[in-house]
């Protein structure tokens, strides 16, 4: 038993975890939060998105964005159409209008993205250290596109920013470093 609690729970690094996000459910991501207090990104998708496909594929294995997230983040992935029931702030969501013979095709909506006010996908859905909401961010990107959101949430930069021109400063200063 000890032996499969040491396989499960480890978590590679340099080499071998190099462009691996360790992604995980909104629930794990709470109770590390209790001990080791990281922001949340949450990639919200569905079976049926081809950007949220190509977000995957070209964005989400890229080096530069695996590395920036695992060390800064808790990574969650949730279909946003899905059948898990999820608990959050003490509340459960589930998707009572789900169909099973639609899995891999539009479905159903699930409680939780409604209640993020996810409306469209992927969406990626940012947390604070304390899992309360920052704010969606709609749509395929590209990972310089991505790092730009990651480290004005990770720094906490996006506090200070009261305006959409405050906004678009920063946005205009930003010199990407990641590796397209």
């Amino acid at each position: 038993m000890l032996t499969l609690v040491m396989l499960t729970s480890f978590k590679p690094t340099n080499e071998e975890g190099a462009g691996k996000i360790n992604w995980m459910t909104i629930e794990e991501a709470i109770e590390l939060q209790k001990t080791a207090p990281k922001k949340i990104i949450m990639d919200v998708y569905t079976n049926w998105c081809g950007p949220c496909k190509m977000l995957d594929k070209n964005t989400f294995q890229n080096e530069d964005v695996a590395n920036y997230v695992n060390e800064h983040f808790y990574a969650v992935k949730f279909n946003g159409e899905g059948n898990d029931s999820v608990t959050f702030k003490d509340k459960t969501f589930g998707n009572p209008n789900y169909d099973a013979s639609k899995a891999n095709r539009r479905n159903s909506a699930h409680e939780f993205s409604r209640y993020l006010n996810v409306r469209a996908y992927p969406t990626m859905v940012f947390f604070d250290e304390e899992a309360n909401f920052i704010t969606p961010v709609t749509g395929y990107l590209k990972p310089q596109q991505l790092e730009l959101y990651l480290k004005l949430f990770q720094s906490d930069k996006y506090k200070d920013m009261k305006t959409q021109e405050q906004f678009n400063e920063y946005y205009k200063a930003f010199k990407p470093s990641f590796k397209e």
